[in-house]
């Protein structure tokens, strides 16, 4: 079972890190040829098209324009230390031991824009550049055309024994997974909220339930998808009635 979760805006880059047994991303030279292609966009341009204010696009070029590898504990953090957005708040990071991490490095990948696939201690820089971006490259008009079938490969080569794609990403992301690449079933997750008698997904609470399920199944080092049926984090409980062999419904 290997669990795949979206990246995240929000980025901490200062607190201090546990002795780690680090990693290097298996797409660095594909980001540093992204990294080639935006640090041809001056900060306005970024503005436009990120569509984010000024001030970010500012720290953004700057970030690229101070990319550089190899990659350390100097220059670079690992994904899982530095993501701190809606899916990442909910995950007790701090209190994961070693058992944790190396349950998440075997079964969690992060998607990402520029770094196509992340394992939980890969080393990376910040960055902004979200999947959806329409940035023009040699293998087409964006982000999606850039990356091909390059993460399903990643994806695959990730896969165990009794293999299985549990999609804990928004949609965004999770279209950059070409599903007649990859070599295993996918089991899609949704969380809904029920609003005036009906279910409803809200992004904000599906976030953090994804992160959730994600820090449910690391704590608990599940390797059987059946057990994250236990899944009761904020509420919410597995609705059989609602489910079917490739989705999985969670309600509160």
């Amino acid at each position: 079972m290997l669990m795949v979760l979206s990246p995240s805006k929000t980025l901490d880059e200062s607190s201090a890190l546990p002795k780690l047994a680090t990693t290097l991303p298996a797409c660095l030279d594909e980001a540093g040829e992204l990294v080639k292609i935006l640090r041809n966009y001056s900060a306005p341009k970024l503005s436009q098209l990120m569509d984010i204010i000024d001030k970010l696009a500012a720290l953004n070029a700057a970030r690229y324009a101070e990319y550089s590898t190899p990659f350390t504990a100097k220059n670079a953090r690992p994904a899982l230390y530095l993501f701190k957005g809606d899916v990442y708040e909910p995950m007790a990071v701090a209190e994961y031991g070693k058992k944790e991490l190396d349950y998440a490095q075997q079964h969690l990948r992060i998607l990402s824009g520029l770094y196509g696939v992340l394992r939980p201690l890969d080393l990376m820089q910040p960055y902004r550049l979200e999947m959806g971006t329409r940035l023009a490259n040699k293998k087409g008009k964006d982000l999606y055309a850039f990356w091909g079938s390059r993460i399903s490969e990643e994806l695959n080569a990730a896969m165990g024994k009794k293999p299985l794609l549990v999609n804990l990403a928004s949609e965004e992301y999770f279209s950059s997974v070409k599903i007649d690449v990859l070599t295993a079933p996918v089991l899609h997750i949704a969380f809904k909220e029920k609003q005036k008698d009906k279910l409803k997904v809200v992004g904000l609470f599906a976030k953090r339930a994804r992160g959730m399920m994600a820090d449910f199944a690391i704590r608990n080092k599940i390797k059987s998808p059946e057990n994250l049926k236990e899944f009761n984090g904020g509420g919410y409980a597995f609705q059989p009635r609602l489910s079917g062999p490739e989705q999985w419904v969670f309600t509160r």
